[in-house]
């Protein structure tokens, strides 16, 4: 009995022990493979950046190309040779080059991977203005597309030999070290429990004494730490055993909320840097919309007003967004502080049609509002993200020549604010998912207009911690989305300080 007990407590050990060593080894090697392969697209990604602006220099310096664009495909095919000669010294990498000739094919005259099919779906993916992919044995495989895919495509292979040995050299080291260390841990655990066994198989007979029901007719362990406690314990506790019940029932529902807390901590944390990295997008979309406009009609007073009061705005908001995230820093928490006040909605929500036109003319959308002015108790820079977040969405995901159509009304002691558009829609059974983080109904779609599945996430939170509602449905008469929001009215008796 007492071999046993010395050997199921050392084994117990040495399984928690390996357990630990080998999660750790798995979430290390994980993090280390996730990190190589982002390292991996991000240098694949500036390399075929730096391969594009030096392609376009080259044919720009050729003296036949006289901004002709029929002759690029030309000029490419006679400096191919050397285009990759240079950007394989260049890059350490083997380059391809697949130009799109006058029948606005890509010449598949070189294999890139093991499979036609496989170079196929690669190629026409990266040509249609998409950056493609593929892992095979030690190579990844890298295409993208040459002046938007205009001009073709250019891949890389890319050996990740010694990446993977990297990880094969850390897996075996986990290997070693965890084996020694659970050999030498295995044995001073065997050895320190030699003593302590004997003890516990005294407190074993005390407690079958205890459930014979013959108390207090034992001996008390004279020892000064835990087990002697724990027999000294023992003496009284036929009389304190449903005070003890109810003492850890209390204890359970204490740690048990402890737990809820850190959990909830935890996913406020992982969710933090994406929604403040989306929100700093926003002002950022308007400041670049409005720059694009004054490319196009630099010599428009009116425009050039507007963008100046704009972009200054913008560039406040921004200024702002970044003290609040100083202050979070420096208060360690991961929520903003509310700064009710008394707020007009319709000249707030004006103002943010005024911001966001410029963008909305570059999408070629429309913009019409109808709104009834109201007053509310509430936090004017949230309100402003949940709205400029909004009119953002309707926009990306609109239509070119659609409409973006914001109303507000009062019913009862609330105001209701609508944002219907006709873009793209949200199918009914994204509809529980898509105030979730991260979610997006279409992948491709996202990619194209920079979202991240934050905003709306984003967006719900806001409202709901302004004692708001939000629902989403289908715009009826096209197809499209209606997002509607409802708030309390401002009310002096209810909102004074």
């Amino acid at each position: 009995m007492r071999h046993n007990l010395k050997l199921k407590i050392s084994t117990f050990l040495a399984l928690l022990l390996l357990t630990t060593i080998g999660t750790l080894c798995f979430f290390i090697i994980g993090e280390i493979k996730q990190d190589q392969q982002q390292k991996q697209k991000a240098y694949l990604l500036e390399q075929s950046g730096i391969a594009n602006e030096y392609i376009e220099q080259v044919i720009q310096s050729d003296p036949t190309y006289q901004n002709n664009m029929s002759l690029r495909y030309s000029i490419l095919k006679k400096k191919k040779s050397e285009l990759i000669s240079y950007l394989e010294v260049k890059t350490s990498m083997k380059v391809f080059l697949y130009l799109t000739n006058e029948r606005a094919e890509l010449d598949m005259d070189l294999p890139l991977t093991s499979s036609k099919v496989q170079d196929q779906k690669l190629l026409q993916y990266a040509k249609n203005n998409q950056i493609a992919l593929l892992r095979e044995g030690n190579s990844l495989y890298y295409a993208a597309p040459l002046n938007n895919g205009y001009d073709g495509v250019i891949a890389f292979v890319y050996e990740v030999k010694d990446d993977q040995a990297l990880l094969q050299k850390i897996k075996l080291l986990f290997v070693q070290v965890g084996s020694i260390v659970l050999l030498i841990s295995f044995l001073l655990a065997y050895l320190y429990f030699a003593k302590i066994a004997n003890e516990i198989l005294k407190l074993k007979n005390i407690s079958e004494l205890i459930e014979q029901g013959i108390f207090c007719s034992f001996s008390i362990t004279n020892r000064s730490d835990e087990l002697g406690k724990l027999s000294r314990g023992m003496y009284s506790m036929s009389k304190k055993i449903e005070e003890n019940i109810v003492d850890m029932q209390q204890k359970q529902a204490s740690l048990n909320l402890v737990v809820k807390k850190l959990k909830h901590l935890e996913s406020q944390q992982k969710t933090f840097i994406g929604n403040i990295t989306h929100e700093f997008k926003t002002p950022l979309t308007v400041i670049l919309a409005y720059m694009d406009l004054l490319e196009m009609y630099e010599r428009d007073p009116t425009l050039i007003h507007k963008a100046q009061e704009n972009v200054k705005k913008e560039a406040k908001r921004l200024y702002d967004l970044v003290e609040k995230v100083l202050q979070l820093a420096s208060f360690e928490k991961y929520d903003f502080e509310l700064h009710q006040e008394k707020i007009d909605s319709r000249d707030i929500l004006e103002e943010l049609v005024e911001r966001i036109r410029g963008k909305a003319q570059k999408f070629e959308v429309q913009i019409t509002t109808e709104l009834q002015p109201a007053s509310l108790f509430l936090d004017r820079e949230s309100f402003t993200l949940i709205f400029i977040n909004l009119l953002d969405n309707a926009i990306k995901y609109n239509v070119s020549g659609g409409t973006v159509t914001l109303t507000s009304s009062i019913r009862d002691d609330s105001l209701m604010i609508t944002v219907t558009d006709t873009g793209i829609g949200i199918p009914p059974d994204a509809r529980d998912k898509i105030f979730e983080a991260f979610y997006t109904v279409s992948k491709d779609r996202s990619k194209k207009t920079g979202g991240t599945g934050l905003g709306l996430a984003l967006v719900k939170r806001l409202v709901e911690d302004q004692q708001g509602t939000i629902t989403i449905d289908t715009n009826k008469e096209e197809q499209g989305t209606v997002v509607e929001i409802i708030f309390p009215l401002y009310n002096d008796n209810e909102n004074q300080t």
